[in-house]
C-alpha cells in the first residue's frame, strides 16, 4: 500500500467534503485509484471527464504513482 495525498476541486472537493487528504492505495494505477475514490465518494465524473494530475503535472490514466505523490483528478471547469 502506498500512501499519497489527494486534492480535490470544485465539485470533487463537495462531494468528498474536504480540498484535499492523505489515502493509502494498493491500486497501481491513476486510473484504479481514481475509481477506488469514486466508489467511495459517489462521484459523478467518469474518467474521460478529468485529467489526472501527478505532482503538479498532467499525466495518464494509466501512470503508475509513487510513495508520498500528490494526485489530483480535475474536473472541467468554465469561467473566463
Amino acid at each position: 500500500m502506498k500512501r499519497v495525498r489527494i486534492l480535490y476541486f470544485a465539485e470533487l472537493a463537495e462531494q468528498a467534503k474536504c480540498a484535499e487528504r492523505s489515502v493509502q492505495s494498493d491500486a497501481s494505477t491513476l486510473f484504479e485509484l481514481y475509481d477506488s475514490l469514486r466508489q467511495e465518494h459517489g462521484f459523478r465524473f467518469t474518467q474521460s471527464q478529468l485529467k489526472p494530475a501527478r505532482n503538479g503535472q498532467f499525466s495518464s490514466w494509466d501512470a503508475a504513482f509513487e510513495e508520498g505523490d500528490e494526485v489530483s483528478f480535475l474536473p472541467p471547469f468554465s469561467g473566463g
